[in-house]
């Protein structure tokens, strides 16, 4: 599920309420059937911020298992669960480098696979690839869809990007300028296997205007 809204809408602060970063001041959010601090302290969620936040001293292995040594996973776990998460997000071979070593596409995918180390069944997603190039974008785009496949967590993404949104998600929420109010929730029926080539057909444009449109009628198009 995507969220896509203007600046300051409150995309980021519910996903920081859901995982108990914030608390709401009014209302009830439940996580799973669980209160966001249940589902906190249970370790309910993997968290990938806008930067990939990695420690410079750490080698890639020790930045994705950090929170395993947390938890307090032995040290085979540590590294059957570290060698594994690097194989989904195809980053085998870079066990031994630093963050400063890799891209910064790559460096958002040592933070994905930090988040899902210790197998959350929610992954949350706050703008991971918006300071991206579009051509790294896309490429992560596409990773992010096959690593979806493969683990089948629920993930709940945050952009700003119309295209990134149809492409990755089941379903889209349109949110409001401030105070954040929803607009629309797309349903897409687009195959879980699909390509970058789906936005240039008939079915993703459609989706897409719809978006537009819905931004539109939020009127987050106005200075």
């Amino acid at each position: 599920m995507s969220f896509i809204g203007p600046s300051g809408c409150g995309k980021t602060t519910l996903l920081r309420v859901i995982a108990d970063l914030e608390q709401a001041t009014d209302g009830v959010i439940s996580v799973n059937d669980m209160t966001p601090n249940e589902a906190r302290r249970k370790r309910a969620y993997g968290y990938v911020f806008q930067a990939p936040a990695l420690y410079p001293w750490r080698t890639i292995e020790r930045n994705v298992g950090l929170p395993l040594e947390i938890m307090g996973f032995g040290a085979t776990e540590r590294a059957r669960r570290i060698q594994l998460n690097l194989d989904l997000v195809n980053l085998n071979g870079f066990e031994k480098k630093f963050p400063w070593q890799l891209s910064g596409g790559m460096q958002q995918r040592v933070s994905i696979a930090r988040a899902l180390a210790f197998d959350p069944k929610l992954l949350l997603m706050d703008e991971p690839f918006g300071a991206l190039d579009e051509i790294v974008r896309d490429k992560l785009n596409q990773q992010l869809l096959e690593l979806w496949g493969r683990t089948r967590k629920t993930v709940v993404f945050v952009t700003h990007s119309i295209p990134e949104a149809v492409f990755l998600s089941s379903r889209i929420v349109v949110m409001s300028p401030r105070p954040g109010r929803i607009i629309d929730v797309i349903e897409t029926n687009f195959p879980k296997n699909r390509t970058l080539d789906i936005r240039e057909t008939p079915e993703f444009l459609q989706v897409a205007h719809r978006v537009r449109e819905g931004l539109r009628q939020g009127h987050s198009y106005d200075d």
